[in-house]
């Protein structure tokens, strides 16, 4: 889209197409079944690629009981004291639905935990291709669904109960504030989507940051229709709005958005259509445009000058919408 490419992009692109298992459409089967089963590694390298947990937040894993069966959850609370219960959050990781897992989002999720005040449920929902359409969605709202039916164990306010998530992420976290709204779920006080998927139909093809995106930054096109062909199944209607929440009958209602695009994203275009379809139904919506990175920036925030600002950008929304008490009290 004609953005100049800065030294820790150009850095983080050199690093991801040096390694071939970096990219989905680059990757057997196989492959992608060993990097699905591959823990990231608590501290270590790990942490300088990713980022570094935030201090003062206590990380633990743990597991809840969906209509599938087991759902591993990773829960970020701040260690700081505090005399009322705070706001809860519940992420959703990114990965194109095939890849990825809460703890890559450690950085991300310990941020909002110390900065917002909140407790954060992060969600490892099942990946595709051996759990198509729509185990992911039947995951993260189940995990929605858990995370409000016992706020009060985790110290925290079912009142004030956003969602987030990255790509994917951003996908699922837009479905579960249709899907909540729709089925008298629990209510959402508000949604953080970071470079959603907004639009799996033909539509998002013809969109322009979809048809420029030639770098191949992080997620190329190629990237995308692969990670589609894991997710969908053969019968998928694409303008499922669990699959497409830009093509849901009805977005009025819904939660008040910060919406997270990239320039160099195939599909920064995607979710700006979102964000408008969501204000033309109503709603409040804030857009944050960087138009100097790739898809998945904040992912890297020590390549990305932008992730530092994305996430202030993100925790002064949620602060606003969910309330937090500021500052906490400590002792």
């Amino acid at each position: 889209m004609g953005s100049p490419i800065r030294p820790g992009v150009r850095v983080l692109d050199r690093l991801m197409k040096s390694v071939p298992s970096m990219s989905v459409a680059k990757m057997s089967v196989e492959q992608l079944q060993r990097a699905q089963v591959t823990a990231i590694p608590e501290g270590g390298p790990a942490t300088l690629f990713l980022g570094r947990p935030r201090k003062g937040v206590e990380i633990r894993s743990d597991v809840l009981q969906a209509r599938h069966g087991d759902l591993p959850v990773r829960i970020y609370t701040p260690q700081a004291w505090s005399r009322e219960p705070r706001p809860v959050v519940v992420n959703f990781h990114g990965g194109g639905f095939a890849l990825g897992s809460a703890r890559q989002c450690d950085w991300i999720c310990s941020i909002v935990a110390a900065d917002v005040d909140a407790v954060v449920v992060s969600v490892d929902y099942r990946l595709a291709p051996a759990h198509k359409f729509p185990a992911a969605v039947e995951d993260c709202y189940d995990a929605l669904l858990w995370t409000a039916a016992h706020a009060a164990e985790l110290g925290a306010d079912a009142a004030r109960l956003g969602v987030m998530g990255d790509s994917a992420g951003g996908n699922l976290a837009a479905v579960v504030s249709i899907m909540a709204r729709d089925e008298l779920g629990p209510a959402i006080a508000h949604q953080a989507l970071v470079y959603p998927v907004t639009d799996m139909s033909e539509t998002g093809r013809e969109d322009a940051s979809y048809l420029d995106n030639v770098l191949g930054i992080v997620l190329s096109n190629d990237d995308i229709e692969v990670f589609r062909d894991y997710y969908l199944t053969e019968d998928a209607d694409r303008l499922d709005y669990r699959l497409s929440p830009i093509h849901a009958a009805d977005l009025s209602r819904l939660p008040p958005a910060v919406v997270v695009v990239a320039g160099l994203d195939p599909l920064h275009d995607s979710g700006i259509r979102y964000a408008q379809a969501l204000a033309d139904a109503g709603n409040v919506v804030r857009v944050e445009d960087f138009h100097q990175m790739p898809h998945g920036f904040l992912s890297f925030p020590y390549f990305a000058h932008a992730a530092r600002p994305a996430m202030a950008a993100i925790v002064a929304s949620q602060r606003a919408a969910l309330r937090a008490p500021s500052p906490a009290i400590t002792r």
